[in-house]
């Protein structure tokens, strides 16, 4: 079980080990819940007792000594059996406390033991994927989340924290949708962040548990993707493509809005619609970041399986069509493919393997032909696939063997770059003054739990209110047995090594003070800015220039753009501009002067289109590309700027 500080967790005290007896009796006053687990943990041997008070003497945030320990439990049938009991009763009290048949008290629904207790069988049931838990999930998590009255309060926070947690250590996409609808239920105004940051740690540990994280219902829907709702004249349609939209029709022809009269005579359907919608995104949410997680594990499917769960399957079928797969036709020997530029699916036997396309294992002619297919056929990949950055053992690594410099000095915002840590599962401590907090490593497991790597940073400047941070060595830990071993980089295997480098790369290149084009400050950090934001181009940079080498020929400034070196050069009736294709930090000819525009924040759309509004066909959301292009833009019609404080810098002759 992963370290996770965010949510405070229940102390209850240990059962007796396997030594001593065991007790005759639950604590007074701690509640059913308690007294059921008491009674069947009464009922087992010696070694079932001390099995379970290994497991009562650690905690949500340190696992049991022995790794097979929860695995061990849930082989007890009788504390299988007690774990449905105790998770059909939370979800039974619950519902009593929201139908007003049990006072509501906020935080009272549940003692601190029978939080503990519930936490454990949810683990068991979690761990066992049992087909009963998903339906007592969405009610018990809900409904654990808001107060049946217009309190801000709970029921049980604790419990929330507890069932999130224990989602975290054997996660399941039920239990994810079911966390998000608590959170949406939520009028707690710190519950929320809270959620986010756990959450962000489940989706992780779900794309490693492959066994269950591509698992979706139909939900109804036919084999296109489509759910028709009817009632007389009207009909509900809800599409799954690259999005799920709701649209309406009335004798077959679509409507721009809800008509009246459903949303008059019928409240309780088109509610049910709306959160249909809501659900399914979610879902799609949970299996996009599933597949992306799977890629560093190297995860394979039975082609049988693979084909009747995702790429038939009427929800996940527009995400898995829109990536590129491999399908091992002799031992050894893989075909890759892209199921939408196709006709039909290969024909393979049921046992043949089949996996996501990763372009390291790939020659770069296999690679920019699938860049090219993409960019013909303007398909957007559901992340970045086809274009995804590469990163290669260098010299330089070599030779320093077990750690790399690649990232290291560079000067970020730090508060930018922990938020990132978190949204890609990274754990690591805040940092700030105060003792041992100016430096920590941020650490993530890769490929199924057998790699970590490591990050380490420090605080470059806490007196100012944008805390400031300096980056250092990348290292990278194998685990053997129960235990982490440092590992040399060499050692490292390389779709592994790629895609930890890749996301470090992802932490610099955002929150590098070298893309921020309004820093003003002197000294060493002001030399820093200048070097880096105008240096050489990292992978993602030279990813972007890839792109623009296909896209430039179709936009309409065209004739005023080149590509060279590092730079988008763009021709303007004023000037000539060359943004940096890192940064998108500009300078003007012909005397190399910076130009500062801060342009409101405009990503990609999710139908691919970026610049120009909408215009322009990006094949994977870039929100630094999308900037690029819309200065691109609007620096080729330079004379029509209307903003003083861009034309002041380019008017101005020094």
């Amino acid at each position: 079980m992963p370290d996770d500080k965010d949510l405070a967790t229940p102390q209850t005290p240990a059962l007796p080990s396997e030594a001593a007896p065991a007790p005759a009796s639950a604590p007074a006053d701690e509640g059913p819940l308690v007294a059921d687990e008491f009674a069947v943990v009464a009922g087992l041997g010696p070694a079932g007792r001390h099995l379970f008070a290994m497991i009562d003497e650690s905690d949500s945030y340190v696992p049991p000594e022995d790794p097979d320990a929860w695995a061990r439990l849930a082989d007890i049938e009788a504390y299988r059996g007690f774990a449905r009991r105790a998770l059909e009763a939370a979800a039974d009290r619950v519902d009593a406390i929201q139908a007003g048949e049990i006072p509501f008290r906020a935080d009272k629904a549940f003692t601190g033991r029978e939080v503990a207790a519930v936490g454990r069988a949810a683990r068991v049931a979690l761990l066992r994927d049992e087909p009963w838990l998903p339906e007592l999930l969405d009610r018990l998590l809900p409904g654990v989340a808001v107060a049946p009255t217009a309190a801000k309060t709970l029921p049980s926070q604790a419990m929330l924290f507890e069932l999130v947690r224990a989602g975290r250590d054997f996660p399941t996409p039920e239990l994810v949708v079911a966390v998000r609808a608590a959170r949406a239920a939520t009028r707690h105004r710190g519950v929320p962040g809270q959620l986010d940051r756990t959450l962000k740690k489940v989706e992780a540990a779900l794309a490693e548990r492959t066994d269950v994280a591509l698992r979706l219902p139909s939900l109804g829907f036919d084999a296109s993707g489509v759910l028709r709702w009817e009632s007389g004249p009207y009909a509900a349609v809800v599409s799954v493509a690259e999005t799920v939209e709701l649209t309406w029709e009335k004798d077959g022809r679509p409507l721009r809005s809800l008509p009246a009269a459903l949303r008059r005579e019928h409240p309780g359907p088109v509610k049910e619609l709306r959160e249909l919608v809501k659900r399914v995104g979610i879902q799609l949410g949970t299996l996009t970041r599933a597949l992306e997680g799977g890629l560093a594990a190297e995860t394979e499917h039975p082609y049988g399986w693979w084909r009747a769960e995702l790429a038939e399957h009427p929800l996940a079928r527009p995400v898995v069509r829109r990536l590129v797969w491999e399908i091992e036709e002799a031992p050894g020997t893989w075909r890759a493919f892209l199921p939408a530029a196709e006709d039909r699916l290969p024909d393979a036997p049921d046992d043949a393997a089949v996996r996501l396309w990763h372009p390291i294992r790939s020659e770069p002619d296999a690679v920019r032909a699938w860049r090219d297919l993409l960019t013909e056929r303007e398909l957007r990949q559901p992340f970045k696939q086809a274009y995804r950055e590469i990163y290669r053992l260098t010299p330089a690594e070599e030779e320093t063997r077990v750690y790399s410099n690649r990232f290291a000095a560079h000067l970020v915002h730090y508060r930018r770059m922990f938020a990132l840590f978190r949204a890609r599962g990274w754990s690591s401590r805040l940092l700030g003054p105060w003792d041992g907090g100016d430096l920590d490593t941020a650490e993530r497991t890769l490929a199924g739990g057998r790699w970590r790597v490591e990050f380490e940073h420090q605080l470059a400047d806490w007196e100012s209110d944008d805390l400031l941070a300096s980056t250092d060595r990348v290292r990278f830990a194998r685990r053997t047995g129960g235990r982490w071993e440092e590992a040399p980089l060499a050692e490292v295997p390389p779709l592994v090594l790629s895609e930890a480098m890749r996301d470090v790369d992802l932490f610099v290149g955002v929150t590098s003070i070298a893309a921020d084009p309004e820093w003003t400050d002197r000294g060493p950090a002001r030399t820093y800015w200048e070097r880096a934001g105008f240096g050489e181009l990292t992978a993602s940079a030279l990813t972007r220039f890839d792109v623009l080498e296909r896209i430039l020929p179709r936009l309409r400034i065209a004739d005023r753009c080149t590509l060279e070196g590092r730079c988008l050069v763009v021709r303007g009736e004023l000037r000539t501009y060359r943004i940096h294709l890192g940064s998108a930090n500009i300078r003007m000819e012909p005397d190399d002067s910076y130009l500062c525009i801060v342009p409101a924040p405009r990503k990609a759309g999710k139908d691919g289109k970026g610049a120009e509004d909408g215009k322009v066909f990006l094949p994977f959301e870039d929100e630094r590309l999308s900037l690029i292009l819309s200065k691109a833009f609007l620096l080729a019609a330079d004379d029509r700027i209307t903003d003083e404080s861009i034309t002041r810098q380019i008017r101005w002759s020094g």
